[in-house]
């Protein structure tokens, strides 16, 4: 049977994502493609810990708002376990509930998205905390926009597939792809632990 066969959950395979050899070298590809990302977060991270309130007039502890900080980790977190069950839907070759699930792994992560702006819009004009007032807010926009940025690219890539798909239905053509888009989702869920631990919980601790 080809790529854009027909299938039922009984002929559907166990791993579609990796039947064919474009589904393989996708995977192989994304692999390669996070190495690059991981170095580009590593150094980041040791420039903002390098950097950290240096040349600021106001502390991590008088800037960061806990509370805010942790619905969005809890919004992205829960958006990484919706994107789980999206692919056991797929694996299961059960398209409706695996688009379902894709999409409430969108606006959980277009809700982080907005928190997120909200908060740069705070730190702008209410604690007037700008990306040029000390190496250290240039460090900390950088990482953290940095990550923002690709989160938004994760949700374009989500809101793509969805709607290219839409009346296309499951295949071995598409399903690599949306198990490699969930993958890269799951790497941004990473990373942001990582932010919230190294930024905000040791900048609260000081």
């Amino acid at each position: 049977m080809n790529v854009e066969g027909k299938f039922t959950p009984q002929t559907w395979p166990d791993s579609p994502e990796k039947q064919t050899l474009e589904g393989k070298n996708k995977f192989l590809g994304f692999w390669l493609f996070l190495g690059g990302e991981t170095v580009l977060f590593a150094t980041l991270f040791a420039t903002y810990l390098a950097l950290k309130e240096k040349g600021s007039s106001i502390t991590t502890e008088e800037l960061f708002s806990m509370p805010l900080v942790f619905a969005m980790t809890m919004l992205l977190l829960s958006s990484s376990l919706t994107s789980v069950y999206a692919i056991y839907h797929m694996k299961n070759y059960n398209f409706k509930l695996m688009q379902a699930w894709f999409l409430l792994t969108v606006f959980l992560g277009f809700g982080f998205l907005c928190l997120e702006i909200y908060e740069f819009y705070h730190y702008v004009h209410g604690e007037h905390f700008t990306y040029s007032s000390s190496a250290f807010s240039s460090a900390y926009y950088t990482l953290v926009g940095t990550h923002g940025a690709h989160v938004t690219f994760g949700l374009l890539w989500f809101i793509a597939l969805l709607v290219r798909n839409a009346k296309r239905g499951l295949n071995l053509y598409n399903a690599p792809k949306y198990y490699v888009a969930s993958l890269y989702w799951h790497f941004i869920d990473v990373v942001w632990v990582f932010i919230f631990t190294v930024v905000y919980l040791m900048g609260m601790v000081g």
